[in-house]
């Protein structure tokens, strides 16, 4: 907690900083008023910010409001454009310092105030031009893009794909993070969108909450009607373990609300497989679902892949749910046990970056080799989900949150 105040006062400080010395650079009477209203939002915005953070979340993530959630966003939003137009004040710097070096060593004495004044100002203007893009960005994130819920289609083809099974439509969301949520009706769009692809079967991939068993407790409704022929599964992610310990008064509460997390989902007819398997049949054939607990580089590892394997044919057609995707790349892949497709989620994809015109690209990649959509290795599938909910930044900015649909096909000629 000390680094995070810590850290806040340096925001503070560069906010600040920039602030006055943004000053003297601009001379006309209008262009110091916007930068001054713009200095006084920012300041403003991240100290309301604070301490949104500081007096909503000693007791866990529950009571979140919609204006909660939007000033810690906001807050966020701000600190990253600024971050951003300062990069062009240090660049300023940068190149005075240099100038100001090339001048002493060639003993030059000039008066270029005038020159360097219009330089800061076109700096700090197109910093300020090129930070608003982003901003705005955030802006639709916090407000709409959090409960856009985008369908995401796959048709993925096996030629050892029981025959029974050729058009089998699989329905996966993960991350659900009810806790952070604050708005009924838009959570329930949501749902109502993961009911209306008729899937065969629906699968979740685990964080049902954020810490606390009661933050499913508004939305259980919602689960409880989903529904599909044959059956809803689900497995758990690393925040349904609760890890912050500072949240419970001893060890016996924490165990309590890690049974009753795992209670809710089979209250709404869920069937969770820790570290099992079961047959999916039909008419005469069958495939295998297979879940493990979570596993994951920095998190929680109680994830048992052999023992989720037991009584497993080697030839089977077998479908995983692995909430992190570190455990396909560390574990799954190279496992003798051969797996068709792999079901994740737990990045995000970070819940911003750009999926546009050809470039996929997140800041999530440099943490997580495999952090959002299809990859395929060793003739093995792997799929990670981008989320349903959200954590942390209460907003999506080109990540939107995602329901995945999947229909599974035969090789032509067979």
């Amino acid at each position: 907690m000390k680094f995070w105040f810590f850290f806040a006062f340096v925001l503070l400080g560069i906010l600040v900083f920039k602030g006055y010395i943004s000053k003297g650079i601009y001379q006309a009477t209008t262009s110091k008023n916007i930068q001054l209203l713009y200095t006084i939002f920012s300041i403003g915005t991240f100290i309301i910010g604070i301490i949104t953070l500081v007096t909503t979340f000693p007791n866990g993530i529950i009571g979140l409001t919609t204006l909660k959630n939007f000033m810690i966003a906001l807050m966020l939003s701000v600190v990253i454009c600024e971050l951003i137009l300062s990069a062009f004040f240090i660049l300023d710097d940068l190149l005075l310092f240099f100038n100001t070096m090339m001048e002493k060593k060639n003993s030059a004495i000039v008066d270029d105030t005038v020159d360097t004044n219009s330089r800061r100002r076109f700096l700090k203007t197109t910093g300020l031009a090129l930070s608003s893009i982003p901003f705005a960005s955030f802006l639709y994130g916090i407000t709409k893009g959090k409960y856009n819920f985008t369908v995401f289609e796959q048709t993925l083809t096996f030629s050892d794909l029981p025959k029974d099974f050729d058009g089998f439509k699989i329905v996966q969301f993960s991350d659900l993070h009810s806790g952070g949520f604050d708005s009924y009706e838009n959570v329930k769009r949501g749902f109502d969108l993961i009911q209306a692809q008729q899937a065969d079967i629906i699968l979740f991939t685990g964080d049902l909450v954020n810490d606390l068993a009661e933050e499913i407790l508004p939305y259980k409704d919602l689960l409880q009607k989903l529904h599909a022929p044959f059956g809803k599964y689900s497995v758990l992610g690393n925040h349904d373990y609760s890890e912050d310990d500072g949240l419970f008064p001893d060890k016996a509460a924490k165990t309590k609300n890690f049974i009753a997390i795992q209670q809710h989902q089979k209250d709404v007819g869920f069937q969770l497989l820790n570290n099992a398997n079961t047959k999916i049949e039909k008419d005469k054939a069958f495939i295998r679902l297979l879940g493990v607990e979570n596993w994951g580089n920095s998190f929680i590892k109680e994830g048992d892949f052999d023992k989720a394997i037991e009584n497993c044919g080697d030839k089977e057609f077998s479908i995983l749910m692995s909430h992190d995707p570190s455990h396909w790349e560390k574990i799954v892949l190279k496992h003798p046990k051969h797996i068709h497709l792999t079901l994740s989620g737990h990045t995000h994809g970070m819940q911003m970056g750009v999926e546009a015109f050809g470039i996929k690209w997140s800041p999530i990649q440099y943490f997580y080799k495999y952090w959002a959509g299809l990859y395929q290795e060793l003739n093995q599938y792997l799929y990670v989900n981008r989320g349903f909910g959200f954590m942390g930044f209460a907003g999506r900015v080109g990540i939107p949150p995602e329901i995945t649909v999947f229909t599974l096909k035969v090789s032509d000629g067979l």
